[in-house]
């Protein structure tokens, strides 16, 4: 279990990543801004992810123009980690254990505090995945 400050630095790191990452994309051309997104920085390390590997093969052609865009969006990089991370697959509908109303409570305050749309709907969807249905 995560204990609440623990879950507050979570929420923290989360809408740093979301705000770093949004100033990145906007450094990168339309077209290739649409398919990577920051999802680590870790000292002077970036790593992005994209969805297939063809991707990441175009990204580690261009890798001055990441740490480009990078740099000019506020971050110390200097090495840059491509990752490839397959776009998710919905998984089907199975029963579990509601979730408490301190947790649905708090996946709803961290939507409402992210600035990516898609992150939010996913944050309210699993708050409202969790809600006990009437008897």
């Amino acid at each position: 279990m995560v204990a609440e400050g623990e879950l507050g630095a979570l929420v923290d790191r989360a809408r740093g990543l979301d705000a770093a990452d949004q100033r990145f994309r906007r450094h990168l051309p339309p077209a290739l801004a649409a398919h990577v997104r920051l999802a680590n920085i870790d000292g002077d390390r970036v790593v992005l992810v994209v969805p297939t590997p063809a991707w990441r093969a175009r990204l580690r052609l261009d890798t001055a123009s990441l740490l480009d865009a990078a740099h000019a969006a506020g971050l110390e990089a200097r090495v840059v980690t491509v990752k490839v991370v397959p776009p998710s697959v919905p998984l089907p509908e199975r029963p579990g254990a509601p979730l408490s109303a301190g947790a649905r409570a708090t996946l709803e305050t961290a939507a409402q505090s992210v600035a990516d749309p898609e992150l939010r709907a996913q944050l309210l969807r699993l708050a409202a995945s969790g809600r006990r249905s009437p008897e």
